[in-house]
This record gives structure tokens, C-alpha cells and sequence, in this order.
């Protein structure tokens, strides 16, 4: 009698280095590819990231031979369905940690289906990185990287070689349609993709990334954030060849930053959406209105800051340094929550992961772990100035600033024709709010201001 198993995946959408694949495989004659169409999962993705999952999962299924199952509808229901259809025992996942991940699992388990979980999206899972001294997770970045670094982690494993797929039915391809919004510039999606992109990085940009990753006017990282998010590369296939070089040393930082984030939502998994200090819930916020419908559409009147708001609902990606800048923006210089941004993000971003999002967040408004303190306002003209210096960035995004030279296009304001194209005027004054932000930093005595 042939033995089935089903291999469910789900932010794994690859063959390369999928150690829970691997077992599904030596566990079974046939396994029965799925992926399963969470209603839940789906209607809080924006359209660039439906248009994005639906292109990786076209190469996923093309990468197996056209036997992948896509069903959409609750898991539960669907994976009972699968095993009473193919008499298969076992469901194999790679583990999730979030918190909407980990309880839908609980509740599949609950309902009697018998999952195995090998491996996760990340090259040490959240929980295993604890302190010597008591056990207790890190709160702080750098010694978890210190201790990330020597917990260390497996080799990626190879492909498999062969696959014996059941093959599903027409009523089992429910492929989804979502089309990329016209006009959006999104990176290529799929395994492959992944790769191809990784090779072009180490071969290139990688050797500075230590000097150029800040640079937001030149293709200075790596962007494989979408492509981890979706599990179409996992970040040991990345750590496995990086040397000892600075360069090389600053990337496998930015790695440890995703993986310190993940393990502070599995010890917190209340600050997906809650303040990770509480005591900044008391301080004094605006409600959402014009500033912010200003700072969604990238027509703040500060030149950085809207070129990068912009590119994020062009590309569904944003640079690393203009994240941080827009984010403190909307904290600092509108006195927003940062849950107004974090929520536009989600809808926007390709590379989504409720972890980095909601701590990165955090940790530019100052209420997070290893938190940049509140004092601490990004500039958004002199963050302009240094890191996109000739203007480039801004001059892409930008076109009613496009006339301008550098350094004119970081201050439109203080020229004749910085205003001739359209370009909005400021909405705020950055000095100003600035010192509005401190003076409200004061009221709850979370923290005491330094002198710019």
C-alpha cells in the first residue's frame, strides 16, 4: 500500500535547503504538495503582496512539476479533507513562532491532525538563544548577536533530487488571480528569483555593503527581504557563505536583526500591535488626518522623506535608512502612534513580516527593545543630505524636484523654482515639532532629552 504525507507549505515556498520537505520525503512514498489560502492571512495582505504570493506560487508549482495543491478556505478543514482523501497520516511543516501562525497550528493539532515540524524560517528558531547566566531571552541586540553567533547554526541542505507528487485534481489548482496594481515596480517573485538575485548581491554590492547599504540612491543590499519573507531563499542558504570581512560581517548583522525581532514577538507576542513599554501609551498623540494622509501619498513637503513613501507604494519595498527616517517622521514630527504606520506598511510592503515590522517600528519611536531613545529625531533634511548626497533617490521618486541639483533638492524651499514644478510645501516645521516631541517625552518622564 503506497504511504502519503502531506507537506503543507506556507512562508517556505521553495525545494532548496527545506529540510521539513526532505522528511515529508523519506517518510512516504508520495507526498501531496499543499498550500492553503487563509482567509484570515489573505484579507489583511495588501494587493502587491497578493499580486507577489501568487507569482511565487506559480514558480513553486512549476519547480514541482505542476502537482502543487492550492486550496483555499481554513486549514483545519481542508488538511482533514486531504488526509481522509489520500489516507495520509501526517502533515509536514517547517515551524512558525508568530502569533498567528503558532495558534493556527495549535488549533490544527487540536483538531487531531498530526503535524511534524522540522526546521523554521530562520537559521536559529525564536526561544533558542537565551542568556547563560538565568536563562532569560536577551532585551538587547548586541549580545543577542554575540550569542546568536555562537549558538550557530546547521549547513543549508541540497534540493531534492526527485519528487514523488500526487497529482491533484482541476478542483484542487485554485490558483489565486491577484494581479500586480498597474504601475507598480516589484521585484521578480519565486525561488530562482531568489537565487538569481542573491548571486548578483554577492557578487557585487556585497563587498561594501558596509559603506553602501545606507546609500538609498544606489542598489546598495541585497533586497532579499521579500524573498525571506516567503521562504524563497532561507537565511542559512546566505549565512553559509559569508566570510569574516566587515562588509560581510555588517550583512550577517542585518540577518541577526530579523532573527532578534522574531525571538522578541515569541517572548512579547502582544506588541505585533502593543507597545513594547507601556508607559508610552500615556503619552499625548494626534489622531490620524490630513499630516498623515499627507505622509502616506509621499507629499510631506520634506523631499526624503516622500521620495521614500513613494518608492514603498511603487515597489512595495522601501530602503532600510528611509524606513527608519519616515518612521520617526510620523512619530517624532506628527506626534502619531506607531501603529498608524506599522498598519500602512503592512498594506504596502512585499516583504512583510509582523516581527521586524512592528519592533522596527518600535525601535525608531523609541518604545521598543534596545529601543533608539525618543530623544532621538531623525533629521529628514540632513538624513536627505548624507545618504542620497547628489540627490539621485529623490530625483527617481520625485519628478516635480527632478530640476534640481544637489544640494537644492534636499531644501526646495530656500530656491525661486523649488515650488515651480508642484511640489507641496512643508506641513510641518521639523524644528518645531522636534522640540514638541521632547516636550511631550516630558510629560510621561519616560525618558530625559539631550541636546541635539
Amino acid at each position: 500500500m503506497t504511504s502519503r504525507a502531506i507537506f503543507w507549505f506556507r512562508r517556505d515556498l521553495r525545494l532548496g535547503d527545506n529540510p521539513a520537505l526532505l522528511e515529508a520525503i523519506a517518510n512516504s512514498d508520495e507526498i501531496v504538495p499543499l498550500f492553503i489560502l487563509d482567509p484570515a492571512l489573505v484579507d489583511d495582505a495588501g494587493s502587491k503582496r497578493l499580486a507577489y504570493l501568487s507569482q511565487s506560487l506559480r514558480a513553486l508549482d512549476e519547480s514541482l512539476n505542476n502537482n502543487l495543491h492550492v486550496m483555499a478556505g481554513d486549514p483545519v478543514e481542508i488538511l482533514q479533507k486531504l488526509s481522509s482523501r489520500y489516507s495520509a497520516t501526517e502533515v509536514y511543516i517547517s515551524a512558525e513562532f508568530e502569533p498567528y501562525g503558532a495558534a493556527r497550528d495549535a488549533r490544527v493539532e487540536a483538531a487531531g491532525i498530526k503535524l511534524i515540524q522540522t526546521g523554521s524560517p530562520y537559521a536559529v528558531a525564536p526561544g533558542r538563544v537565551r542568556k547563560p547566566s538565568d536563562g532569560t531571552p536577551y532585551k538587547v541586540y548586541t549580545p543577542f548577536y554575540k550569542a546568536w553567533c555562537v549558538h550557530g547554526w546547521r549547513g543549508p541542505v541540497a534540493a531534492p533530487k526527485t519528487i514523488k507528487s500526487v497529482q491533484p485534481t482541476e478542483e484542487d489548482r485554485n490558483f489565486p488571480d491577484w494581479q500586480m496594481p498597474q504601475g507598480a515596480l516589484v521585484e521578480p517573485a519565486g525561488e530562482q528569483a531568489a537565487l538569481k538575485r542573491w548571486k548578483k548581491f554577492k557578487d557585487g554590492a556585497l563587498a561594501n555593503y558596509d559603506e553602501a547599504r545606507n546609500n538609498a540612491g544606489i542598489d546598495g543590499t541585497s533586497k532579499l527581504s521579500g524573498h525571506l519573507t516567503w521562504g524563497e531563499i532561507h537565511p542559512r542558504t546566505l549565512l553559509a557563505e559569508l566570510g569574516e570581512s566587515k562588509a560581510h560581517d555588517v550583512y550577517r548583522k542585518e540577518i541577526a536583526w530579523r532573527e532578534f525581532y522574531a525571538d522578541v514577538l515569541f517572548h512579547n507576542p502582544h506588541t505585533d500591535k502593543d507597545y513594547y513599554a507601556p508607559n508610552f501609551k500615556n503619552m499625548r498623540y494626534e489622531k490620524p488626518a490630513k499630516a498623515f494622509t499627507a505622509w502616506c501619498e509621499g507629499k510631506t513637503g520634506y523631499p526624503f522623506v516622500d521620495a521614500a513613501m513613494r518608492q514603498l507604494v511603487l515597489e512595495g519595498w522601501m530602503h532600510n535608512r528611509t524606513r527608519m527616517v519616515v518612521a520617526s517622521f510620523l512619530v517624532k514630527d506628527l506626534h502619531l502612534e506607531w501603529q498608524h504606520g506599522a498598519d500602512f506598511f503592512e498594506e504596502h510592503l512585499v516583504d512583510f513580516d509582523v516581527a521586524s515590522n512592528a519592533h522596527g517600528w518600535q525601535w525608531t519611536a523609541g518604545c521598543g527593545t534596545d529601543a533608539s531613545p525618543y530623544y532621538r529625531v531623525f533629521n529628514p533634511i540632513e538624513q536627505g543630505k548624507r545618504f542620497d548626497v547628489d540627490g539621485d533617490y529623490i530625483r527617481k521618486y520625485i519628478p516635480e524636484l527632478a530640476h534640481l541639483s544637489a544640494p537644492d533638492i534636499h531644501e526646495p524651499w530656500l530656491y525661486l523654482d523649488g515650488y515651480s514644478h508642484g511640489y507641496p510645501e512643508r506641513i510641518v516645521d521639523h524644528a518645531v515639532e522636534r522640540l514638541e516631541s521632547l516636550a511631550r517625552l516630558q510629560e510621561i518622564k519616560a525618558d530625559k532629552p539631550l541636546k541635539e
